[in-house]
């Protein structure tokens, strides 16, 4: 090889090591580049307030482009579905960004910027005396010989422009403009995902107003005020584990001067059950008082489905009705056919819907202290001594509601004594779990009355403040309801 040839092979690799120096210095600024960037996304992920972060780090993100790229001034305009500017940012060293933010609104169809907007290209201006796309205004309060236009893109979507701008010619080159590419597919990701995030939260907002509604009106179909009757004392606890709720409990007036007891819990959750919630409720007081209701005739036999034969016994030998040497109230029996109806009802206008419900409903005698009720397949309610021994469980005595027509439900009968007291829960009190994933139980349950009860009302509050501080720190899964219903010591 001669003199000449081995000068010309070490021009060739000089030449080979500065383009690997430049490409070198290249990545290395497009990877700063993207290090803020990415600094950024994560303080967007993490903030609460993501619209304020979104404009800080649009603005940071002006800044890096005018700092990599020398420029002297730059904008960054959000666009809108329709293409018109959305919002305008600006480099900190604009004198005149309200006059700037006028200018640029006004000519967004044409020049510089509306030859990126329409062909979706970058567009480059080494001079601007020889580029017939840049416009010269008589009031420009400066100068400009550069332009850089960049279009922020996002799959087919146009989401804003980013320009850049300098007093001397030839100023912007091939390295700026890869730079500056790879600057601009990354802003778009992120306005993309700031688009998708905003319309999430207005679809977010609209859905808990929509529920927001939805609970108060529920919340409406429940006593106002618990009614109370000489002699007694009735509370009760509800905490829904969403906005709205599948349990509820009712405790109203009956004709006779009786008393409705009712707890119940609708299969599945969310706004589904909750509908349910209002139609079971609704019905069972309009059933229970003798109401008539799309044609459906409830003024026939007392007893049709509800067996009260004084014959039949139960397994502990004691007849089902009666069992007080007495016979059935027979305002207890107008009232208890709310259940028959009611479960027909449901399966016959809803039972392409699969909706049911376990229920406990009780007409009460509150002169004798005489219960009378149907356990739909519900949690079996408590009757407890004043020491707070369980005498009794109200265990189920028919299927839940709405199951299938025609189904069979026996009515039962118990008796308060002084000082007793008739705890009716919906299983989200029993499974309610801790952070070991165990559940509350049952047997937690009655630790929390073993000791006595002085009140209905206190009783309630022991088990609630036992439940949450169970379940601490445990996102709460199913709904929790409980009525307490106490006869009072005598006088």
């Amino acid at each position: 090889m001669t003199e000449d040839e081995r000068q010309a092979e070490q021009e060739r690799e000089l030449q080979r090591l500065r383009r690997q120096v430049a490409e070198m210095a290249m990545e290395k600024a497009a990877f700063e580049a993207q290090r803020k960037l990415l600094e950024g996304f994560i303080a967007i992920a993490r903030s609460p307030s993501q619209n304020e972060l979104l404009n800080q780090f649009l603005r940071q993100t002006l800044d890096i482009s005018a700092e990599m790229t020398g420029a002297e001034k730059g904008s960054l305009f959000l666009l809108d579905a329709s293409g018109k500017i959305q919002d305008a940012i600006l480099t900190r060293e604009d004198a005149d960004p309200d006059g700037r933010f006028r200018l640029y609104n006004n000519i967004l169809d044409r020049g510089l910027a509306g030859w990126v907007c329409q062909q979706r290209k970058i567009g480059l201006i080494v001079d601007t005396r020889d580029d017939d796309r840049w416009l010269q205004f008589p009031d420009q309060p400066y100068v400009v010989r550069s332009a850089l236009g960049i279009p922020i893109l996002r799959r087919e979507g146009l989401f804003g422009l980013l320009t850049l701008l300098h007093s001397q010619p030839n100023h912007f080159g091939f390295d700026e403009v890869s730079l500056m590419q790879a600057m601009a597919d990354q802003l778009g990701i992120v306005l993309e995902n700031a688009q998708l995030y905003g319309q999430l939260q207005h679809y977010t907002a609209t859905l808990n107003d929509e529920l927001e509604k939805g609970r108060n009106i529920q919340l409406n179909f429940l006593p106002e005020r618990i009614p109370q009757w000489s002699g007694w004392e009735i509370a009760a606890f509800f905490q829904p584990a969403r906005q709205v709720a599948g349990d509820f409990y009712d405790i109203f007036a009956l004709p006779g001067e009786q008393v409705g007891l009712a707890i119940a819990d609708v299969c599945d959750k969310g706004v589904g059950a909750a509908l349910f919630m209002g139609l079971f409720r609704s019905l069972i007081r309009i059933f229970s008082g003798q109401t008539n209701l799309e044609g459906l005739s409830f003024r026939g036999d007392l007893t049709a489905s509800l067996y009260v034969e004084l014959s039949e016994l139960d397994e502990d030998g004691l007849p089902l009705s009666g069992n007080f040497g007495e016979t059935v109230n027979p305002a207890h029996l107008n009232a208890l056919r709310a259940i028959r109806l009611t479960n027909d009802y449901i399966a016959i206008n809803h039972g392409d819907l699969g909706m049911f419900a376990t229920l406990f409903f009780g007409v009460l005698d509150p002169n004798s202290g005489i219960l009378t009720y149907i356990n739909c397949g519900h949690e079996s309610p408590l009757l407890l001594d004043r020491r707070g021994n369980v005498r009794e469980e109200l265990r189920a005595t028919g299927p839940a509601l709405g199951l299938l027509a025609g189904m069979t439900y026996r009515v039962r009968q118990t008796h308060f004594d002084f000082g007793e007291v008739l705890l009716g829960y919906t299983d989200g009190i029993t499974e309610a779990r801790a952070a070991d994933d165990r559940f509350f139980s049952l047997a937690r349950l009655e630790e929390v009355f073993s000791m006595g009860i002085s009140s209905a009302q206190g009783l309630l509050q022991d088990i609630a403040d036992r439940v949450r501080e169970y379940a601490a720190g445990v996102e709460q899964f199913d709904d929790m309801t409980a009525i307490a219903v106490r006869r009072k010591e005598e006088a």
